[in-house]
Parts: structure tokens; sequence; C-alpha cells
């Protein structure tokens, strides 16, 4: 068995053949309607185990056992542990392949936790850590011969789950092959907004050992996705597609064995060697695939070059231009900062990090290094603070390993780690957890003597640590090397040989250069022309990040002319898209007096609008809070409502409608409605008016229920949070409800409108009889239904009022039928 493993880790010369859906499988054979595949395991091993056979007869290589959903979550309540259930899983799937004539190896396959992680959802990234743990635990001790974790749709979920595959397999002295593969949509994108580099940066920097696509889509959707993963990763790609689309009617998937096949013969092309099946394929499948890479051998396609980048789930960042570091959240030289991070003013630092966005900036640096300061709780917390309400890349920046550990383990995407120097205390301690989690790291080219003065020296020294990285496996285009802004005012001399060591550090190593400018005016009038003028010349001598105040125009304005002057900016497209917007044609016009270089100290985060309209576009719930409270000493609490709330919630919604903004982001602006909501309930408690209109469920209220034999509820929970946030009361019925159960309650409540959701085909059919239901009861209620498999035609077909696409829509039906 270990040699069958190492050829699928090592022989590229193969095709490996993973099996199809498991689920619809055991619903031909018996499973009853409502019950939790992976406990047939238990109650019908010899079924299980039959499936499985069926699929390596039919040429499948790996088979998954059958725990896609055995986490402490979703067995809650069944009587049966993690450990016994994935046990029985994997003693299942082993004997249909000892009983086999062909090898075959065995998957654990691990599936979503069905809940969102913080800050979008309630589950901590520590939690979903600890569930994944118990499982690859249960997985590895019964035998499984490596991991899969299937059917992600958020980033930072599968980063968690990566970490406890690989530190479980460590803790228990084994290696265990790990593939991991997420689901997407036909617009490139994650339910949860995650896009295919980004995703492609995180596993691979994470030490998965395949990566790919299953679900959501076919063959011939999941070409053009497939196409920009093999382009983006040297990890092996592989594909586990639906057979096309599902037919809400039928319940029958659009392509048959055959044109599945043919379909996925396209990708051969790409190099790919490993192929499966999902929704709606059987061992049919398998065996025409099967018979289409007979007497085939894999295409040996070139190794994608690596980029430097670093990124979010939604917003990736390429270093293949100049790239601004805002350079604000760091304590040095900032009284406001320092008084803010002692007091725990998170509405602050969080404004900070924002103005510098607004102003430019691709990469916020975070430094919470200070006296009193227990930096290891608070660097990770203001990473989780900014990553709430920001999608936009951080630089850690620490001296204190615990605490960029800290900070690297809880953050959702690639970060940079500023900084390790030439020091050997300091590689050993920080390039080791660099390589861990996939980060980009800071160089410094200082070691235990200091600073070198000339640039010879501090190129040596830059060569040592980038040669050191390398032994540690991290690639170069992940190493930016800082040579290092000297004061001008002291060091005067030394100003040119900073710059000469970049550029022999940029020529000589090929690594990418990063640069704290504005230490240069230290101690000298005027610092801003100091600045501005340093730049440039950096810029010139091959700086890609520089670490400035974004806040300050010139500073931009410096970069932007750099790029056309270098034809670095084709066509000066951005430089024209810039100045042409009116508010720098104003600014340009008015030629206003610099501000000086500590104006951002005290700048707020808002940009001339309304504030409270910015604090919910923002994410920021406190400020929001506060924002209600002021207005409520003037204003009636439905005026806030009507006129400031809602109309700010609408501008979020259209954003995420027309793909700006990501669920992520509309469920924390969401969230920090909802805190002005609570606001004036609070103020309505205390100052009660006859005329104060009840939030009741009676008048108000919805009632949102999973339908009976369907255990998936995420986005039923989505849909709950964003109703609820748009101050409508709603009764959570949960999953696997059936139908006398929503009638019941819309009788005892009153309510007017009532939402369905289905993620299953098999499941249809109960959102129509829980539609029937009600209207057989002749009940003054109107019915919304969404899920994956429904589509508008079906929807009004099944009786239902509307149809809801995304939670966005389940609100403006939901303000149509109820004001």
């Amino acid at each position: 068995m270990e040699k069958i493993i190492n050829d699928l880790l090592e022989d590229s010369s193969r095709f490996w053949l993973l099996d199809g859906a498991m689920g619809t499988q055991l619903q031909k054979k018996g499973l009853p309607f409502g019950l939790q595949p992976e406990l047939f395991n238990l109650s019908h091993p010899e079924i299980v185990t039959g499936i499985h056979r069926e699929y390596i007869e039919a040429g499948s290589n790996i088979i998954y056992a059958n725990t896609f959903g055995a986490n402490r979550k979703k067995l809650s309540g069944c009587g049966h542990s993690v450990q016994e259930v994935i046990t029985a899983a994997v003693k299942n799937a082993k004997a249909a392949a000892n009983a086999s004539a062909t090898q075959a190896l065995v998957a654990l396959d691990i599936g979503p936790i069905g809940e969102l992680l913080e800050p979008t959802g309630t589950l901590s990234f520590e939690e979903a850590y600890d569930i994944f743990a118990e499982e690859i635990t249960a997985g590895v001790t019964a035998g499984a011969d490596l991991i899969v974790l299937e059917t992600m749709t958020d980033l930072y979920e599968v980063k968690a789950g990566i970490l406890a595959a690989k530190e479980t397999c460590e803790k228990l002295g084994r290696s265990l092959p790990l593939m991991v593969s997420m689901t997407f949509e036909a617009n490139g994108r994650t339910f949860t907004g995650c896009s295919v580099p980004s995703m492609a940066a995180v596993i691979e920097g994470l030490g998965a050992d395949f990566i790919g696509f299953n679900c959501s889509l076919g063959p011939v959707e999941l070409l053009p996705l497939a196409k920009e993963l093999v382009s983006c990763t040297s990890l092996p790609v592989f594909i586990k597609a639906n057979a096309g689309l599902p037919d809400p009617q039928t319940n029958l998937y659009s392509i048959s064995a055959e044109e599945f096949a043919r379909c996925m013969e396209e990708y051969l092309s790409l190099g790919i060697r490993v192929f499966g099946g999902c929704c709606g394929t059987d061992p049919e499948f398998i065996c025409e695939m099967a018979k289409m890479l007979s007497g085939k051998h894999p295409v040996k396609s070139a190794v994608p070059a690596r980029r430097s980048c670093v990124c979010t789930p939604t917003d990736f960042v390429p270093v293949d231009r100049v790239r601004i570091i805002g350079e604000r959240i760091n304590p040095t030289g900032k009284k406001r900062l320092k008084q803010a991070i002692l007091e725990q003013d998170f509405d602050y630092i969080l404004s900070q990090g924002i103005s510098q966005v607004e102003a430019g900036a691709s990469i916020l640096d975070v430094n919470m290094g200070m006296p009193g300061i227990d930096e290891v709780q608070m660097l990770p917390l203001v990473v989780k603070k900014l990553q709430s309400v920001l999608d936009t890349p951080l630089q850690l920046d620490s001296s204190n390993p615990q605490a960029v550990e800290a900070a690297l383990r809880i953050y959702n995407g690639k970060p940079i780690v500023n900084s390790v120097n030439g020091e050997e205390k300091s590689m050993q301690a920080i390039l080791p957890l660099v390589k861990k989690y996939g980060a980009a790291v800071v160089t410094l080219t200082l070691d235990e003597s200091g600073i070198p003065l000339l640039a010879e020296q501090r190129f040596a020294v830059a060569e040592k640590i980038v040669r050191r990285a390398e032994q540690y496996g991290i690639p170069k285009e992940d190493i930016f090397v800082d040579c290092l802004t000297l004061t001008a005012s002291a060091q005067q001399k030394e100003v040119v040989e900073t710059l000469k060591a970049m550029k022999m550090v940029k020529e000589k190593l090929g690594v990418k250069t990063v640069l704290g400018v504005s230490n240069i005016s230290f101690g000298l009038p005027n610092r801003e022309l100091l600045n501005h003028s340093f730049l440039l010349m950096a810029l010139q001598a091959g700086l890609d990040l520089p670490i400035i105040n974004p806040n300050i125009p010139s500073m931009l304005d410096a970069i932007r002319a750099f790029e056309v002057l270098y034809n670095l900016d084709e066509h000066s497209a951005r430089y024209i898209e810039n100045f042409s917007r009116p508010e720098e044609i104003a600014r340009i016009s008015a030629k206003p007096v610099a501000a000086p270089i500590s104006a951002p100290e005290s700048a707020s985060a808002e940009t001339g609008h309304d504030p409270l309209t910015d604090g919910i576009k923002k994410g920021l719930a406190e400020s929001v809070r506060r924002e209600v409270a002021a207005l409520l000493t003037s204003q009636e609490p439905e005026e806030i409502i009507n006129s400031k709330l809602i109309p700010a919630l609408d501008v979020v919604g259209q954003e995420f409608e027309q793909g700006k903004i990501f669920l992520p982001q509309m469920i924390q602006s969401a969230q920090a409605a909802q805190a002005g909501f609570e606001e004036i309930k609070n103020f309505l408690a205390n100052h009660p008016k006859a005329d104060t209109p009840s939030l009741s469920l009676a008048q108000k209220g919805i009632v949102l229920a999973t339908v009976h034999g369907d255990v998936h509820d995420i986005g039923k929970n989505i849909v709950k949070v964003i109703l609820e946030n748009y101050g409508f009361p709603v009764l959570d019925l949960g999953r696997d409800v059936p139908a006398q159960k929503v009638v019941s309650a819309v009788k005892e409540h009153s309510i007017k409108l009532v939402g369905l959701s289905a993620l299953m085909t098999t499941t249809l059919k109960s959102m129509e009889e829980t539609i029937a239901a009600l209207r057989a009861e002749n009940l003054d209620c109107k019915v919304m239904v969404g899920g994956a498999v429904l589509t508008e035609d079906y929807a009004m077909k099944i009786g239902a009022d509307f149809y809801a696409k995304d939670a966005k829509q389940s609100v403006d039906i939901a303000k149509k039928v109820l004001g």
C-alpha cells in the first residue's frame, strides 16, 4: 500500500480515478428519507461496502469513505460518536478495497462543518480546527490511506482543515497525502467570494498535495476555472465535476455518462491526471471515464511560473508592479494610535486601516509592539478585527515569534511576515513559521553586528537570509528584502548605500524589495519633500513595496507618475483613471497646502458622507451604535430606520448584486446595522410610546425552514442573519422540518411570509408538499423558496409566490410582502 501511495504522489505518468456520488447511490439502495447517510455505515455496512465495490469494479483507484458529514456538529443527537461512525466507514471502504483484485486507496472524506466561521458566522477558527482534528484522528487511526477536504466554499475553513490534517498526522506519527477541493460558481467565485488565485496561493502555501474542484458545476462549466487553476499552481490538479446541471422537476442531471467522459477528455490537455465524479454520477460514469482514459497518458504540461503575491480570500494582490504597504497601524511615533492600542479602541485602529485602503494602499502593515501590551494576544485580535471589515491583505509586523505565529494561525489568506534578519536566532525562529503557514516574508539586511554601512555588506546579509529561507523550502518569490532606510539627519552618506544595496539585491538575487520610506526624513523640516524625493529614487533603484503613508497625496502621485514614465502603466490607463475622478480634479485645481506629516494621526475614516451610512458600509458596529444613539436625541426611531439604516443596507445590497462586495462584507454590514437596530430597541424599551410599532412575529415576522429530509441549512442560516439585520423578526424552525410543523408555526404566530430552503434535488418534493400543506389550510401567507438546485420556473410550478436566488433577494421579497 505504501508503494501505491508513493505512486499517487510521485508518478505523473499514470491517471487516477476517484469514485462518484455516494448519497444518491445510498438512496437508490434504501437510505430512508432524511436519515444522515453516514449512519448507514453502522446500520447497513453491507450496502455501503457494496457501493464502494461497484466503484472499484468500474475503475476507481481511490474511493471516498462515507464520512462526508461525520463531524460532531452534524452527528449531534444521533447516539453515535464521531470515532464510531468514521471507524465503521473506513472499515467498510477497506473491506471493499481488500476484496478487489486491483488495489484501491481509501480516502477519509471530510466535508464542510455546516456553519460559517467568524466573523461572518459564529463558529470560531479554533473550534473548527478541533472539529476537523477529531475527524482526522478517527480516520487515521481507523486506517485511511489519505485525507480529502472537499466541497469547501470558505477558504478560512479550508485553512482550519489543512492545519488540523497536518498537525494531527504529525502527532499520530503518520504522513498521509492531502487532497483539497473547493466548490465554485460559474462567476469564478465560491459562495463566500473566494477567487481561484487566492485558493491556489493559500492551499499550496499550507502544504496540500493536490488541489481541485468538485460539485456545483458540470464539466463544461468547470473547464474555464480548471484552466485558470492550472495556471496558478504547481500542485497536481484534480476534478470531480457534477453530471452537468440538475433538473429540479425530474431530479436528474443533464449529462449522460458517455457525454461526461467526452467532456472530461478536454481536461487532458491541461495536464490533469486525477478525475472523478460528484453529484449525479454513478459507477457507469466512472466506467466511461476509465474507457476514455484507456491507452492514454497524462500530458506533461509546463509548470506555471511562481509569482510573488499576498491575498485574502476575495482580494488577490500580485506583486507585479509597485504595491503600497500602508504604515499607519504602527505605534512608533503615533501618540493617538498608542492610546487606542492601550485602551483597545478598535474603532480608531480600524479607521486607520480603512482610510489607508481608501487612499490607495494594497497591503496594510500591522504592528502592536509597545510597552504594556501583550503582543501575543493583541496582534491576532487586531488582525481578526481588521479582517472583519476589510478584505485587504496584511503585513504582520512583529519581532516576537509567538505573536507572529498567533497571528499567522488565524489570518485568513496569505500574509507577509515582517520580519526576519540575519541573526541565527531570528532565522531559526521565524523562517519555519513562514514555511508552515505559507506566508511571504520580509528579510532585513542586519545581523548580530547591526546594520552594515556599505551596500556590499548589506547585500551579503540579504544573500545569506535568502539562501537560508530557500533551504527551509520558502520559494524565492515569497522573499522580500528590506535594505533598510537610515535617517538622513544622522547618517546622510549611508542614504545612497541603501539604494545601491537594493539595486544589487534586485539584480543579483532576483527577489522583490520592500522599504520603509518615511524614516529618511526623521528630525528634518519639510519631511514630505524628502520622503517624496527619496521614494522616487528608491523606485528607480527597483523598489516594489514601499511602506508609506498613503493618506499623503504627493506620495501616491509620485508612484503614479513613475509608473507612467517607466512604461509600467500601459497607455497611462491607471494614471488617467485616477486623475479623471472629480475629487482629484478638484484637489489639483485647488492646489491645497500640503498636510503636515502627522495629519492622519487625527484623520477620520469618514469620507465626507453620512457617518452612519459609512459605518454600515464598512461594517463598524460600534460606530453605528454611537451614531444611532446620537441621532435618537433629535430624531424619531422610525425616521432613523427608514431614512438611515434601511437605505444604507440597500446600498450594500446593490454592491453585492453588482459583484463589488461579497457575502462576508454584506454580512458584516448587516451586523453593523443590527447594532443600530439594537440601540433603537433599547431606546424604545426605556422610552415607550403608545403609537410605537411592535416588532412582533405577527406583524413583521418570517418563518424559515429547511424542508423535511434535507439536513443542509447554511444557506437558510445566512438568510436568517440578513433578514434579522434588516429588522425582521425570524422564527427559525431549523432543518429537516416536516410540513405540519411549518403549518403550525404559521398558525400560531399569524405569519405572513414563509421561507423554505432545499439543497438536494431529492428533497424538492418535500418543498412542494410543504407549500401544498400551507395552501390546504387556506393560510394568509406568502411563500418564498430558495436553494442551489432550484430554478425560478420550478419554484412557480410547485406553488411558491417568490423565488429568492440569494439572501439579498429574500430581503427584497420581505420588504415587498411586509413593508
